[in-house]
């Protein structure tokens, strides 16, 4: 019993994180501020979203993105309309 209760301490005193998630306020990089926008590797429509418009609601711009492309997957190199 005492195994399991050190295992829990230490988990919860890892970083959040530190198993790969990230939290919802998790900014990928710097903010984007062009009309468009080529997708780079590791990229998602919810992380390019977050980045355009950083105070709005990321759901917009991907149903928006969505639309114009027929798609929800983004591929490296794609060049996207974000306005």
């Amino acid at each position: 019993m005492a195994g399991v209760a050190a295992v829990a301490v230490l988990l919860l005193a890892l970083p959040p994180g530190a198993f790969g998630a990230h939290g919802a306020a998790t900014q990928p990089g710097p903010p984007i501020t062009s009309a468009t926008y080529t997708v780079a590797p590791g990229d998602s429509l919810w992380s390019i979203a977050q980045r355009a418009d950083p105070g709005g609601d990321p759901r917009v711009l991907v149903d928006r993105i969505e639309a114009r492309t027929g798609s929800s997957t983004v591929y490296p190199g794609e060049v996207l309309s974000l306005r």
